[in-house]
């Protein structure tokens, strides 16, 4: 699907009958202190010529192997075009502007059940008549909070009657977060830990939107606080208890896609279903199931190579952005994105370490069986598109579906690839749900 674009799933939560219970955790070192510090510092990002140099050295001594034959990017990424992109990355990336352009937008930090939350937080400028609503913007892997720089102004900065103040906090152990320190830590404790983010900068009813690992998070926190959620914006959602109605729209669904209610573009993007779901789930998941059982072995080589860091974050944007992508020798990286954007996303978790605590997540989240887990009974989304989910899929598990939207273009990551698409998006969804 990601091909033809995105769709993306708007889900009204208001009105949930039933709240997964909020509970709490302690993710620091040690034992849990006996007063939480609820101040909120500000944060600014910085590099160093050690840094640098550091960075450097390591990328001298990469050492290449020969890719096969007009192979494209179905091994992984290229090395001939990964040469190109490294050669860029030592002598013509600016990091200190980077880390210039990243500082635009106010960061902070505040503690929270024992760890150090960053987050950026924009306000809109204050016009006259103009409604300010709260968003919290959440990212995923192998992304960033700096996924959202492009869309930020499209909803903070705007001169429509509606504008946004915008947070887009770092999922402990990605980026400026600080990692958990204990075992267990899942979308579940994510989800709370911004819940009382929001509390703690003095909002009580906002917006959320998310994708990927973003996407099960703000669900989450609508399920934990419906009373909070005024409107859930998603773009990416997979459904894995459909039971025999699944089955049946499965096997009727080609042939009489009116009869369970599946659209011509749902026909397109699902069938043949083997093919489109089930063959191209497992030749895009091997990364999955590595970081689902042993993330800290896997990670050792990337947290001390920033080449091999950058060939396993990067394959992502390229094949997840367009799995056609995988026949091509550059992986079509800088059709939708700049080398200075990606390269930024990388730096981020080369700088602060947390490729292998990012990893981990994966694992967390795995641990026991998905189905068993308390928000179950909702939602379980993959963490990749390639899946599609049909609106009468998404209604057995969100009963108050206001929109839903087939995109025209766009892959995984939407807020950076095409941001202008999702922030109309976005707006015309609340413009369904704003009382």
């Amino acid at each position: 699907m990601w091909r033809i674009g995105l769709t993306y799933f708007l889900v009204w939560r208001r009105k949930a009958k039933k709240s997964i219970p909020l509970g709490d955790g302690w993710w620091g070192h040690g034992q849990q202190t006996l007063r939480d510090d609820n101040k909120i510092y500000p944060f600014k990002v910085e590099t160093s010529e050690d840094e640098i140099n550091d960075l450097h050295r390591r990328i001298d001594q990469m050492r290449y192997t020969e890719p096969l034959e007009d192979c494209g990017f179905q091994y992984g990424f290229n090395s001939n075009y990964l040469q190109k992109v490294v050669s860029y990355w030592r002598n013509q990336f600016d990091w200190k502007k980077q880390v210039a352009k990243l500082n635009e937008y106010p960061h902070f930090k505040t503690n929270i059940e024992g760890l150090d939350v960053h987050f950026v937080h924009v306000r809109a400028p204050h016009r006259p008549g103009q409604k300010v609503l709260p968003l919290m913007l959440v990212h995923g892997w192998p992304g960033s909070f700096f996924e959202f720089y492009k869309i930020l102004p499209l909803l903070t900065d705007t001169k429509d009657d509606l504008a946004f103040e915008v947070i887009c906090p770092s999922i402990p152990g990605y980026g400026f977060s600080e990692a958990p320190h204990k075992q267990g830590f899942c979308s579940l404790d994510a989800a709370r830990i911004f819940l009382k983010l929001m509390e703690r900068l003095g909002f009580n009813k906002f917006y959320l939107q998310g994708g990927d690992w973003g996407s099960l998070i703000t669900t989450n926190m609508a399920q934990m606080k419906p009373q909070c959620v005024s409107g859930l914006h998603l773009n990416m959602l997979a459904v894995t208890k459909g039971g025999v109605g699944m089955l049946l729209s499965l096997i009727i669904g080609p042939y009489l896609p009116f009869l369970v209610g599946f659209t011509r573009e749902d026909v397109r993007r699902l069938f043949p279903y083997f093919e489109k779901n089930v063959y191209d789930l497992l030749m895009e998941s091997g990364y999955m199931h590595i970081q689902g059982t042993k993330p800290d072995t896997a990670g050792c080589g990337l947290n001390d190579s920033p080449v091999g860091l950058a060939a396993y974050i990067l394959e992502k944007f390229s094949t997840w952005t367009d799995r056609k992508n995988r026949d091509l020798e550059d992986g079509d990286l800088e059709k939708k994105y700049s080398l200075d954007d990606l390269l930024t996303n990388v730096m981020i978790y080369w700088t602060t370490r947390s490729i292998i605590p990012s990893m981990r997540f994966y694992k967390e989240n795995f641990k026991t069986n998905p189905q068993n887990r308390v928000d179950a009974r909702y939602v379980y989304p993959f963490p990749n598109e390639l899946m599609h989910c049909p609106l009468p899929w998404a209604r057995w598990r969100f009963k108050d579906i206001r929109s839903y939207s087939y995109m025209p273009r766009g892959g995984h990551f939407a807020a950076f690839e095409e941001p202008r698409l999702l922030a109309e998006d976005f707006v015309k969804f609340l413009r369904q749900t704003y009382e």
